[in-house]
């Protein structure tokens, strides 16, 4: 199957972005898949949630952007952290990833230095999950470019379906001139059952976007904000609990389809 490299990516804040890269990367390494999750976004919530301070970091994803090719092997191996719990390996983030699109400005071909860069991973991963910015420049292009399906977790709300337009605009662009066409499906997050709203939202999405969209919907479940508060994952809380059930059909649903 090769590594699948699965992007979780909005232009809208506050959808579940990070808490889907973290369960996803959890789900993952628990179905026994080697898993290492990175994060691209200069707030850093990632790295932060698993307690890796910006400030107090030697190595992050941003040296991988700077580095010289024959230098990134031996450079990964200094930027990946192994996560006991939950269990999957972890690449930080840097808030410097910010200057990126400044310094990156005239370099030829900087819309796929992740790419390029991923190839020269020493380890041997089925999965690669990465966290995204949520707002177009350089990292958000390099994250969409390097990876073979895009997750767009979307609130079932409609001022969310705001940021669902975005992101595909800013695919389509990208397909106008990449050689293959980014994959994507969209995920429902935070759904509401009780809520017609939620409900109403959940038909349009289904019945807008078919097969672009996962079976799997991420119901609300206040284990999600137990774990963030204690810097954990939901597997971590309750892994009976129905947000730890769902971001593991989630990940069933992803090995399914690749193994179609």
């Amino acid at each position: 199957m090769g590594i699948k490299v699965l992007a979780v990516a909005n232009q809208k804040g506050g959808v579940g972005k990070t808490t889907t890269a973290l369960s996803l990367g959890a789900a993952l390494h628990r179905l026994g898949k080697r898993t290492v999750v990175m994060d691209l976004d200069p707030h850093a919530c990632a790295s932060i949630h698993l307690a890796h301070y910006p400030e107090d970091l030697t190595h992050t994803v941003l040296d991988i952007f700077y580095a010289e090719k024959d230098a990134l092997p031996e450079l990964w191996t200094r930027v990946l952290n192994r996560e006991e719990v939950p269990g999957f390996d972890f690449a930080a983030a840097s808030i410097r990833l910010s200057e990126l699109e400044m310094d990156l400005k005239s370099r030829p071909g900087r819309g796929a230095i992740f790419k390029e860069a991923l190839e020269l991973l020493p380890e041997d991963y089925d999965y690669i999950v990465l966290d995204c910015p949520p707002h177009v420049g350089v990292l958000l292009v390099n994250a969409l470019v390097a990876s073979d399906l895009v997750i767009i977790p979307i609130q079932t709300d409609f001022l969310a379906l705001h940021g669902l337009r975005l992101i595909f605009d800013t695919i389509r662009t990208l397909n106008r001139v990449l050689p293959q066409p980014i994959r994507f499906r969209a995920l429902p997050t935070m759904f509401d059952r009780r809520a017609g709203a939620c409900r109403r939202v959940l038909n349009l999405l289904r019945k807008k976007l078919g097969d672009k969209m996962f079976e799997t919907v991420i119901n609300l479940d206040t284990n999600f904000r137990e774990a963030s508060a204690k810097g954990k994952v939901i597997y971590e809380i309750d892994e009976k609990s129905r947000g730890a059930i769902e971001y593991s059909l989630l990940a069933k649903e992803i090995i399914a389809h690749e193994n179609a």
